[in-house]
């Protein structure tokens, strides 16, 4: 597959609904029914494309990472050598690779099953299928860019934090010292790791005889599933023995002093005063906020303020067509995560832009896995339990804004 020419294609489809949009620009006018849908489409096919170009690449660097754990494909030590598995995993690349002309005697040894008139069906060892069949995983990116830490003694972690500054410094003369200020005052904010847990439970045979090694897979998905559940605290945990969220409003997190209504009537129409909505949330963040600054959307979110144009004309959203340039919205980049809210209602959160370095997550046990050997052996099973201890909170609301949908 080659990459290059993906991303290529998918420059190309953004760019082409880009005319789309520009045409009924031109002529003054809203996008048709038959325009909005061939748009949606281009831009559905980007997103796929996306999704195809990232899959192909992990792919690529897990297929470098077993490379040294496969046997080659011609063994100096023959095809008569090793176990029956080794020996009809190598025929079989052998027969991949030039048909049946290329089997030696041993290969088609290897190989023949049953009987058939001309001796033997040639059949794939199960051993040579071992990649993993399942949907795709949801990103769960908020863990890469918030701050992590790993707590290494005490049982939690306090921040302190300023909750009143002084006032600003005086003119006055050589020898005086200005008038006291009592206005400083310090609080805190505390992070105490709770733990999550998971078992799972595999037969001994299946460990035995499976071609991918099935503790990896335990161990992947479990890690997976683990990082699921706290991209879902992340975002709308309640604080109670779990991560306070970006999008529940409290005074120990981001309180609602940091929203900014988004849309009218419990919606978001697709007109210049929703861009110019965008624009009052970018520009309530300070500025020295917005080097590190990402916008936090729903896909859903993102499919809408795709079309979206302020009162001059521009689209809030442009596409970044070099690798080096992501895609941004008013000039700011954004992240996608399936957790955050979507429900586009009066009085609902659904999207945000912020720092998130000021997320703070605090680990106090990284995820370790537990094999269970003599607990489950009358029933011919091996357990595995997972556990992993972490909090996680916004830690100073101000590198926040949040956007809620007006009533």
């Amino acid at each position: 597959m080659d990459v290059n020419a993906l991303k290529q294609k998918r420059a190309g489809l953004a760019k082409q609904a880009r005319a789309i949009m520009d045409g009924a620009e031109a002529l003054s006018r809203s996008m048709t029914s038959e325009e909005e849908t061939e748009f949606d489409r281009m831009m559905d096919d980007v997103d796929k494309l996306d999704r195809t170009i990232a899959r192909e690449e992990k792919l690529r660097e897990q297929e470098k990472r077993v490379a040294g754990d496969n046997p080659p494909e011609d063994d100096p030590n023959g095809p008569g050598t090793g176990t029956e598995q080794e020996r009809k995993a190598r025929a079989w690349r052998v027969f991949l690779r030039d048909g049946r002309a290329g089997l030696t005697q041993e290969h088609a040894r290897a190989l023949n099953m049953g009987s058939d008139p001309e001796g033997g069906y040639l059949v794939a060892p199960t051993q040579w299928v071992t990649e993993l069949l399942q949907a795709v995983d949801d990103e769960v990116p908020l863990r890469g860019i918030a701050n992590v830490v790993q707590l290494t003694s005490g049982e939690s972690l306090g921040v302190p934090t300023l909750d009143t500054d002084l006032g600003d410094a005086e003119w006055t003369s050589e020898v005086a010292t200005g008038s006291q200020d009592d206005a400083l005052r310090f609080g805190g904010r505390e992070l105490s790791p709770n733990p999550l847990a998971k078992r799972v439970k595999i037969s001994r045979t299946l460990l035995r005889r499976a071609s991918r090694n099935p503790e990896q897979i335990v161990r992947d998905r479990m890690s997976y599933k683990f990082g699921v559940t706290q991209e879902k605290a992340f975002m709308v945990g309640d604080g109670n023995k779990k991560p306070l969220g970006l999008f529940t409003a409290s005074a120990q997190g981001i309180s609602t002093n940091r929203d900014i209504a988004i849309g009218s009537g419990g919606a978001i129409p697709l007109t210049p005063a929703t861009g110019d909505q965008l624009i009052d949330a970018k520009y309530t963040l300070k500025g020295q906020y917005w080097s590190k600054a990402r916008w936090l959307f729903h896909r859903d979110l993102i499919r809408t303020i795709r079309k979206i144009k302020t009162t001059d004309g521009f689209y809030v959203w442009q596409a970044g067509l070099a690798s080096d340039r992501p895609d941004t919205i008013l000039d700011v980049p954004f992240i996608v995560s399936e957790w955050v809210p979507n429900t586009i209602t009066g009085n609902n959160y659904v999207g945000m832009i912020g720092d998130f370095s000021f997320y703070w997550i605090v680990d106090a046990l990284s995820m370790e896995v537990q094999r269970l050997v003599e607990l489950y052996a009358e029933s011919n099973q091996v357990g595995f339990i997972g556990r992993l201890e972490t909090d996680a909170m916004p830690v100073l609301e101000e590198p926040f804004v949040r956007l809620k949908v007006a009533a």
